[in-house]
């Protein structure tokens, strides 16, 4: 069976650089929150809103995430894993985003007041009161395009 990876008009993939990848996620939409929870490796969809360069999404408080996301020490944050992407499957393209870093609970009235710049609605209803934000510490994507084609 012949390889087709690099056949014409197909879809290349290209490394993003840190840069392009803040500038893809900037506008927030939903984005997918992975880490380590009580029942094993857990993904969950939020809303989230990109404010003074932190990730920042939404949730209630006493939530399964409230509560999976709390170490029990004082300043002390949990690692996590955020993803973002956008596909057009008609095309096969599209890019993806992976943000690592910590996540803290925004506690403070003033860190509250601030976070809420963000704009961040969630979907789904109820209190959502409970801010969290994630400083990214590696960020990382990729992109599939197609090339241009030769004239």
């Amino acid at each position: 069976m012949a390889d087709d990876s690099e056949a014409p008009g197909r879809p290349v993939p290209e490394v993003l650089d840190e840069a392009e990848c803040l500038r893809l996620i900037s506008p927030g939409g939903v984005g997918r929150l992975g880490y380590s929870g009580r029942y094993g490796p857990t993904v969950v969809p939020v809303n989230y809103g990109v404010h003074e360069g932190a990730i920042v999404f939404r949730t209630a408080y006493g939530s399964p995430t409230d509560e999976d996301l709390r170490t029990g020490i004082e300043d002390a944050d949990y690692k996590v894993a955020f993803e973002i992407d956008e596909l057009r499957p008609e095309t096969r393209e599209g890019w993806s985003v992976l943000v690592r870093g910590s996540v803290r609970h925004v506690e403070s009235e003033d860190e509250r007041a601030s976070v809420r710049e963000a704009g961040v609605e969630p979907w789904a209803g109820g209190a959502r009161e409970l801010f969290l934000r994630i400083q990214p510490t590696h960020v990382t994507g990729r992109r599939l395009s197609r090339p241009p084609t030769a004239r």
